[in-house]
């Protein structure tokens, strides 16, 4: 009787230090937001919108001064059909440029807020890490995101077995 007593309390001990994982979670983004460095980021980001924001403005304003020089010469009737369309044709591709770097504006912005954030970001990572390693966590939950895990100890990947399961390839 007592040695199943022992395998039972043993038993118990084993699976209550399994159970007794530690997890934790932080706000990413507020803990980036915080670091010295993002002000001086935003302030770099920000003049360099400015000045890609300056090109595009003057392509806009350009560009109205066309469409309202058309539309004057339009209700002129002093010009063809055929030269109305090739002006209107010319407006409408100078609408598609314009458009165009709008878009790459944004890709842009994003590649340079990137640039400028990613020496914080490595540096919140590497403190999260320090701290979870430190403290015992198995998983770290960033609170600023839905399902986004910043820290996870080593572990086997399911992936193949879960696939195999599924019966996917």
């Amino acid at each position: 009787m007592k040695k199943i007593v022992l395998m039972l309390a043993m038993s118990l001990a084993v699976v209550g230090t399994g159970v007794a994982q530690k997890y934790g979670h932080c706000n990413f983004g507020s803990l980036v937001s915080a670091m010295p460095g993002t002000k001086q980021a935003d302030t770099e980001l920000e003049a360099y919108q400015k000045q890609l924001v300056s090109k595009g403005e003057e392509m806009a304003t350009a560009f109205q001064q066309k469409v309202t020089q058309y539309y004057t010469d339009q209700q002129s009737g002093d010009f063809t059909p055929k030269v109305l369309a090739d002006r209107e044709q010319a407006l409408q591709q100078e609408q598609q440029t314009i458009m165009a770097y709008e878009q790459e504006i944004q890709q842009k912005l994003g590649a340079k807020r990137e640039e400028l954030l990613k020496p914080l970001v490595e540096q919140v990572e590497a403190a999260i890490s320090k701290v979870a390693k430190a403290n015992g966590y198995v998983m770290i939950f960033d609170t600023s995101m839905f399902n986004s895990i910043l820290f996870a100890e080593e572990a086997v990947d399911i992936t193949a077995q879960v696939k195999t399961e599924l019966g996917i390839e």
